[in-house]
């Protein structure tokens, strides 16, 4: 069923505002490295949604599974994270102040609630719901490469020391900031690193077969439109 006009005007609104919004808390609170990977994953799922899913919903059939299957490895993605101090190893990297409590509170409790109202949203073909999905997908899926960079990059806070190290960072007090620096470890690993490929597989092969479906219908209505 294609969505009306009213109903496009306002969910693309939604989502533009998700676009802007959600940058500028991440610099505020975080810094600059939440713009970049929010902000650029947001924009691109943005194009993808508005060409693929906001006229004409994806089949729930299609999509639902393939963005539950993404976030249930991107949850797994995140206990390794958790587990291995992603947010202040973060913190370290680009001397942002992005503590343990609040990765968890974006991630691990914030997080989970969104992805559980988008499947709801998805079920019933609902606009909005579907530019998160395309958000997730994007974001949380294809740009978990990151992590494979991250251990390559030098960090801002005392690279060479080895130590995890606790100390104020803009006036917030980042606790057990672990140095996952490759020349001072000598390890090839950065948290998250070993789970990271799960929600890109996943995210990966649901771009391409969403792609393909919609590729499918378009044809499907140039042949009807056709007869």
């Amino acid at each position: 069923m294609q969505t009306s006009k009213r109903t496009q005007v306002i969910s693309v609104a939604a989502a533009m505002a998700f676009c802007i919004i959600a940058p500028i808390i991440g610099y505020i609170k975080i810094g600059l490295p939440p713009v970049v990977i929010v902000g650029g994953s947001a924009v691109i799922g943005f194009f993808f949604w508005h060409f693929t899913y906001l006229k004409n919903p994806t089949d729930s059939k299609i999509i639902l599974p393939l963005f539950v299957l993404t976030v249930s490895a991107l949850q797994i993605h995140i206990i390794e994270e958790y587990l291995t101090g992603f947010g202040p190893a973060m913190s370290r990297l680009f001397n942002i102040p992005w503590t343990e409590k609040s990765f968890l509170l974006v991630f691990a409790l914030a997080g989970p609630v969104i992805c559980s109202l988008t499947t709801l949203g998805l079920y019933k073909r609902i606009p909005i719901a579907g530019f998160i999905a395309w958000f997730i997908f994007i974001g949380p899926g294809v740009a978990e490469f990151t992590h494979f960079i991250f251990p390559l990059l030098e960090p801002q806070i005392d690279p060479s020391n080895s130590n995890s190290l606790t100390q104020s960072i803009n006036g917030t007090e980042v606790a057990n900031m672990p140095n996952y620096y490759y020349k001072t470890t000598e390890h090839y690993y950065f948290s998250g690193m070993y789970t990271a490929i799960l929600p890109m597989i996943i995210g990966i092969y649901a771009i391409f077969r969403l792609l393909g479906e919609h590729k499918r219908q378009l044809k499907l209505t140039i042949e009807n439109e056709s007869r």
